[in-house]
């Protein structure tokens, strides 16, 4: 017996998987905060191996590589975030460390844009961040890149640009928290089900992105994105 809904259902946020015209559905999108040392120096905290916190994107914020995107309302300080993103493809409770890398499906290049003065105010006041995080296409993901093609990157450059000037550039190895390990807290406080995305982190660099801009980035052995920011709507 087939399912009556009192208004379309919406269609299903999905990513691009290289080498194949089949799409990764995307069922939640997990971030990881200040999770490269020199950034949290460059925000103003302490870079010290305290508990990973993690914040959270809906899943249609997702965009393909190659997207223009209006300048979002209501910022005047719109920022690039280059990260690591791992793909779940596998679910799991309390997943060890040691069997964490078992249930990733691939990774790819994402930006984790933020409108980097109304997560400053809510800071300020203590209030959640997701109107600074959380807004409609604020998460750019190149194609993800199946584990069985590219392996589990744990070095290598990660970098963006902004208008050809490089902003961001520094290797995966200095992620504070490693992949496996933010795989497995993650899941010790949500159930991880397949179609989960994780932004992983970013290196130091972040910075505004003028209406007009062009980002390009890439992870070495991952892959690359460009995104184009327009003028606002």
């Amino acid at each position: 017996m087939s399912t009556e809904y009192v208004i379309d259902p919406p269609a299903q946020a999905s990513v691009a998987v290289a080498g194949t015209d089949a799409r990764f559905p995307v069922r939640r999108i997990f971030c990881v905060g200040r999770n490269y040392a020199a950034h949290a120096r460059e925000m103003g905290h302490n870079p010290d191996r305290e508990a990973p916190f993690f914040f959270t994107k809906p899943a249609d914020a997702v965009v393909d590589d190659g997207a223009a995107i209006p300048y979002p309302p209501e910022t005047r300080d719109l920022h690039h975030e280059i990260e690591l993103v791992a793909a779940i493809g596998t679910g799991g409770f309390r997943i060890p460390v040691e069997r964490a890398l078992d249930h990733v499906f691939g990774y790819a290049v994402g930006i984790d844009l933020t409108r980097r003065d109304l997560q400053q105010v809510a800071k300020d006041k203590g209030r959640p961040w997701d109107w600074g995080k959380a807004f409609d296409r604020s998460a750019p993901c190149a194609a993800v890149q199946p584990v069985a093609d590219i392996g589990h990157p744990n070095k290598g450059r990660i970098w963006i640009a902004v208008n050809n000037e490089t902003k961001q550039d520094a290797d995966l190895a200095e992620l504070i928290w490693t992949v496996p390990e933010v795989i497995s807290i993650c899941s010790h406080s949500m159930e991880l089900r397949p179609g989960d995305l994780i932004y992983t982190g970013t290196p130091a660099g972040v910075g505004a992105i003028p209406p007009g801009s062009t980002l390009t980035g890439g992870i070495d052995g991952v892959g690359t994105i460009t995104i184009e920011i327009r003028q606002p709507v």
